[in-house]
């Protein structure tokens, strides 16, 4: 029987092909140019019509989060539109940690992911998309390492300003399906809690400050190796022109909320980290976060306060990181929103785990609470 063909070499695109036997192979992920991250794999076999795959990609002890890999199940897809979950596990012990893929594919060809992926042509798509609805202005904030374009879209007529912004992390691709819902919402003239927010707010929405990693298939930083949420203290243009365009834009029209947008390797919840620790907290800055929170976890069963990142001690924040940074420099509610690459433990689907459509669902109530959070402030 004929070995599958296993490629690589297109958008997003990551894995390098140790060996083929037949309908197996093993596998390595490469890792983000210049760095030592790397735990994002995309790319598609071909020839496995009918045949069970056992794909096994190596090496996954040293990858960026060991610990996201137990539980985890990888995302596969014939159509790029349907993206499911298929029989996955890891062995620690197998070739420096091994995650073993089984999935019968119908067809001849199948992309395989680490969560379902989204491209630069659909990004490009949703700008322009959004581009042309009503009261929506686009703008290009600067230009990345690799000469790409960081877009924002802005709308809204109100006075609170608002900054939405996803993907410094190119791999967390949940991030720009949650901006997808987001924008869904704003620009739908009939939706009320749109049409609510566009008159108390100014949205500035970032939908990918990372465009270089996500093209290249990297999981956590831009062209030059530089994880970018480790850049809002000093940002350069050198190292870092993304944040310092973004950075730069947000400093000309201040912020007031702020949400900047991720996910999550090893927690399987929908959780929010904020900033405590930051030098010039205040009281009213913080219940100002937590009722956000208290909101949110109110109105949608998918987010929850349990599960969580650490919180700083007081002083101890670390300021290169943009939510710290923002809240800190303009003194606004600003928060990190994780989602998980696994399944939501709360509420699971067998099926899809924590998918495309759950986040942009998520992006919808997300929204929803800022327009509540808005209409009882004090």
């Amino acid at each position: 029987m004929t070995d599958i063909l296993i490629h690589s070499q297109f958008d997003a695109g990551n894995i390098e092909v140790l060996s083929i036997d037949g309908a197996e192979a093993r596998l390595a992920i490469r890792k983000d140019n210049q760095s030592e991250f790397y735990q994002w794999f995309h790319f598609r076999v071909s020839g496995a019509a009918g045949r069970e795959l056992v794909l096994k990609i190596t090496g996954l002890a040293g990858s960026a989060y060991p610990d996201g890999w137990p539980g985890y199940r990888a995302v596969v897809s014939e159509d790029r539109e349907d993206w499911v979950r298929a029989a996955t596990s890891f062995d620690r012990d197998a070739e420096d940690g091994t995650l073993t893929i089984r999935h019968t594919p119908q067809g001849d060809a199948l992309w395989l992911a680490y969560f379902a992926p989204y491209s630069m042509e659909r990004h490009h798509d949703l700008v322009a998309a959004a581009a042309q609805a009503e009261g929506v202005t686009h703008r290009c904030l600067g230009t990345s390492l690799d000469g790409r374009p960081i877009d924002c879209l802005e709308l809204g007529e109100g006075e609170v300003q608002v900054w939405l912004y996803a993907r410094q992390h190119p791999g967390e691709t949940m991030a720009e399906w949650w901006m997808e819902g987001a924008l869904d919402l704003l620009t739908d003239p009939a939706d009320p809690w749109g049409r609510t927010l566009r008159e108390k707010c100014r949205f500035h929405i970032v939908p990918n400050a990372n465009p270089d990693g996500s093209a290249r298939g990297h999981l956590r930083t831009n062209a030059a190796g530089v994880n970018l949420n480790r850049e809002w203290h000093a940002p350069s243009a050198e190292r870092s022109p993304e944040v310092l365009a973004i950075l730069s834009a947000m400093d000309g029209t201040g912020v007031d909320f702020a949400i900047d947008v991720h996910g999550d390797e090893a927690i399987p919840a929908v959780f929010i980290a904020g900033f405590d620790g930051i030098p010039s907290w205040t009281d009213a800055q913080g219940q100002g976060y937590a009722r956000y929170r208290e909101i949110l976890e109110r109105r949608t069963p998918d987010f929850q306060t349990r599960l969580g990142y650490p919180t700083a001690r007081p002083g101890k924040a670390n300021m290169a990181m943009s939510t710290n940074q923002l809240a800190e420099r303009f003194g606004c509610v600003s928060m990190t929103l994780e989602m998980p690459f696994k399944d939501h433990n709360d509420l699971p689907c067998e099926r899809q785990g924590w998918s495309p459509e759950r986040s942009k669902a998520l992006a919808r109530d997300c929204l929803a609470a800022l327009g509540e959070w808005l209409e009882t402030r004090g």
